[in-house]
């Protein structure tokens, strides 16, 4: 049991304003594991005040790039000498299996800001241009205080995926974790203390909805960078609107993955299954919609249906689990009543379906595989957030690429063929803002982001950076 009784505001651990505080949950035991304050509103007004006054005297949008990216190297230094820790609290606190937290929970965050480091020591800060009448510089400059706010899923490498970017512009920000998980931010925090960070860039509160969109609203934040679901990011987009302030939105997916008729099912099936079910399916990247050929049909179906049975989903401690349970028990009960409507919609349930023998405890849901689905199905137009994959049967790669695009969702999705070119010429027909060929990548120097429902702007590459600048045209006569 973990109690922690401060927020981290202006480089310091900071007493709460009130004595709320918030239970953390282990999704495996259902005991609390840990309890944090919970910000209110004076909090927040602290936070935004100490990222405030570091944008508008402090020296961090005064420093060069280069010595930005020091600090955000020693950042990532910093992160990467505590992995290991990473990886348990985010496994203790929201079920992600410890193999999968060391990899996908642990490893990004110094990564991704090792790639902004990269990429800032390059940006196009300040550019001459030949304007119509003589020289014009063109300036990205700091959009000012941020706004981070991040979901359950990939806690803190969401965090670095946002704070990368407002870090490598120049800008200071405010993070709130979501309540489900905020141990791994607290880590976080002790890294820029251990460091001795600039006092008032980094700021970080726990809040639950109502009190965080007090940070959406206040008037001293210049931005908000946000990744949840659609409805969420609608709610802060209309007030972001109301108030013309800036938002980049990274919202929820029903991502299709197409197979053609030349591929192999043996080398297609171990790479495609993992990308529709990475962290217990609880990846709003996640390739969900499988469109397969009719021609191929049932080969395809046994195959991956094979596959899922052999998942090994269990304690999330355990090194050997690639499944774990769901971050809580809302999420189970969200999870189950989509299979439930699978079901009655008429989709043929192949693998999976209730919750696996032998787990009293803990919020599981089996792997489960739907087949003979149509993409009007439930199942097939809404983002289930678990373990749960529906195997779509198309006609033609014409027809695949309209079953693809017949979605409110446009954030990921992948081909798998034989065919480098065909595959390629499939991606560029398809609406969604990241694409992959044969596998499946996020990589932190390409924009990722979504069309359509998916969200507004992009994270990771100069287009990262940019969505935290304001451009400005200086003319010279």
């Amino acid at each position: 049991m973990q109690t922690r009784d401060r927020h981290f505001i202006g480089g310091e651990w900071v007493a709460p304003s009130s004595t709320e505080t918030i239970d953390v949950i282990s999704p495996s035991t259902e005991e609390v594991i840990a309890r944090v304050p919970a910000a209110k509103a004076a909090d927040i007004d602290r936070a935004v005040a100490a990222a405030r006054a570091a944008f508008d005297n402090g020296p961090w949008p005064r420093m060069t790039v280069a010595e930005r990216v020091d600090w955000m190297r020693k950042l990532s230094q910093g992160l990467q000498a505590r992995m290991n820790d990473v990886a348990l609290a985010v496994t203790t606190e929201m079920g992600c299996p410890i193999t999968v937290s060391t990899m996908a929970q642990a490893l990004p965050p110094g990564m991704v800001l090792d790639k902004y480091a990269e990429v800032a020591s390059s940006h196009p800060f300040e550019q001459d241009r030949a304007g119509l009448f003589g020289r014009v510089i063109v300036r990205q400059e700091p959009v000012g205080v941020c706004g981070l706010i991040v979901p359950w899923n990939f806690p803190l490498a969401i965090i670095a995926f946002k704070l990368g970017a407002a870090l490598a512009a120049g800008c200071t920000t405010v993070i709130k974790p979501a309540p489900e998980t905020p141990l791994d931010a607290y880590i976080l925090g002790e890294v820029c203390e251990q460091i001795g960070f600039p006092k008032g860039v980094i700021n970080i509160v726990v809040a639950g909805r109502e009190d965080s969109e007090l940070l959406v609203r206040h008037p001293d934040v210049d931005k908000i960078s946000f990744t949840g679901n659609s409805v969420v990011g609608r709610r802060i987009a209309s007030i972001c609107g109301e108030q013309l302030k800036r938002c980049t939105l990274e919202l929820g997916g029903k991502s299709a993955a197409i197979v053609l008729e030349d591929a192999d099912p043996a080398t297609v099936v171990p790479g495609l299954v993992p990308n529709g079910i990475l962290n217990t399916g609880q990846a709003c990247a996640a390739q969900t919609r499988l469109l397969i050929p009719k021609s191929r049909y049932a080969e395809y179906v046994d195959a991956i249906g094979e596959f899922m049975r052999a998942l090994p989903t269990g304690d999330p401690m355990d090194p050997t689990m690639q499944l774990g349970p769901l971050v809580a028990e809302r999420q189970r009960a969200r999870v189950e009543g989509y299979i439930k409507k699978g079901r009655e919609e008429g989709a043929r349930l192949v693998v999976g379906g209730g919750r696996p023998a032998g787990l009293s405890k803990g919020w599981y849901v089996e792997p489960t595989l739907f087949a003979d689905v149509n993409n009007q199905m439930t199942i097939a137009r809404e983002e289930i957030f678990g373990p749960v994959l529906v195997a779509i049967p198309y006609d033609s790669a014409d027809d695949a690429v309209r079953i693809s695009n017949e979605s409110e969702y446009g954030l990921s999705g992948s081909v798998w063929t034989k065919d480098i070119d065909r595959g390629i010429d499939i991606a560029r027909q398809v609406r969604t803002g990241t694409y992959n060929v044969n596998g499946f990548i996020i990589d932190f120097g390409a924009p990722f982001g979504g069309f359509k429902s998916s969200g507004l702007g992009r994270e990771f590459g100069p287009e990262g950076i940019a969505c935290f600048t304001e451009y400005k045209s200086i003319a010279i006569f």
